[in-house]
């Protein structure tokens, strides 16, 4: 290209840019943080990077707020997914963006994972990912009493998990009732007998299977859960959102459960970003829930 090429104009540079975001996503093996680079972001700062949760690499975190705050908002606590074996939270920020746009302060963890860790060494990353949230987000605007916790395929199995086995945030120091809701997007729940190599890596070790699975801790005290799904999710089959949403209504829980016509795995965190909203109210509907039931 010549030095002084002429710049094409922003329109078409921004078109490009969502033609190259719409190919990434229609592929479910592309990791979703490679869309990060082409959307734009919600408004919102980024108010801390690379904080230490824990003494491992891996333990780190970055925390994202609204650009007001004029009393302390809901703190948002993310995990991404990747079948527990890949991810990183910097490919993410358009997501925390998009959650901070909508009044959270928003917690986005690192943590371990296959083959460094197996189950359930990323729930206790992730419940100490709360005890930190809880005792430096009120420097950031949040508010340490409520607690939402939210997640997409292996981080929304994350997010319920420590939602509903109690004994995660317990050893971390955290008082479960400080979770008000949850939101899992697309997350596997019901995934026995363990199939292929990657769940038995992650998984196989355990004697008791069962208490790897979010539906065995069913409860009626459990926190309010939003649990959607894309309903061509040929990943991780809807029936996943339907069987934890019928054994926690079962139990006397408090969930709503949402299919989405058209999307698929990747496609429900698709729905979150500025450009393609209107392939479903996901946003709207999840930030809602949460902040009904956060107070």
């Amino acid at each position: 290209m010549p030095l002084h090429a002429p710049l094409r104009p922003f329109h078409q540079t921004a078109r490009a840019g969502l033609i190259a975001a719409a190919a990434v996503l229609a592929s479910a093996c592309t990791p979703l943080g490679v869309f990060n680079t082409f959307v734009p972001h919600d408004p919102a700062l980024r108010s801390a990077t690379g904080q230490a949760y824990g003494t491992a690499a891996r333990q780190t975190l970055d925390v994202y707020a609204p650009r007001r705050i004029e009393a302390p908002r809901p703190i948002a606590v993310f995990f991404y997914g990747g079948s527990w074996e890949t991810g990183r939270r910097q490919d993410y920020e358009w997501t925390a963006r998009a959650l901070a746009a909508k009044g959270f302060v928003v917690v986005l963890p690192d943590y371990r994972l296959y083959p460094a860790v197996r189950f359930p060494a990323f729930l206790e990353d992730g419940a100490l990912a709360v005890r930190w949230a809880v005792d430096h987000g009120p420097a950031y605007g949040g508010d340490p009493g409520r607690i939402v916790l939210l997640g997409h395929s292996a981080g929304a199995y994350n997010a319920v998990m420590l939602a509903l086995d109690e004994r995660y945030l317990k050893a971390a120091g955290v008082d479960p009732r400080t979770v008000k809701a949850v939101a899992g997007l697309a997350g596997p729940y019901d995934f026995l007998p363990l199939k292929g190599a990657g769940a038995t890596n992650v998984f196989g070790q355990q004697t008791n299977l069962a208490t790897t699975q979010p539906a065995t801790y069913a409860r009626p005290d459990a926190p309010p859960m939003f649990l959607a799904t894309g309903e061509a999710d040929a990943e991780v089959p809807p029936r996943d959102t339907a069987y934890l949403a019928t054994a926690l209504r079962r139990a006397g829980a408090s969930v709503e459960e949402r299919h989405y016509p058209g999307l698929d795995h990747n496609g429900v965190m698709k729905a979150i970003a500025r450009p393609f909203r209107s392939l479903a109210p996901l946003l709207d509907e999840m930030s809602a829930f949460l902040h009904e039931k956060a107070g």
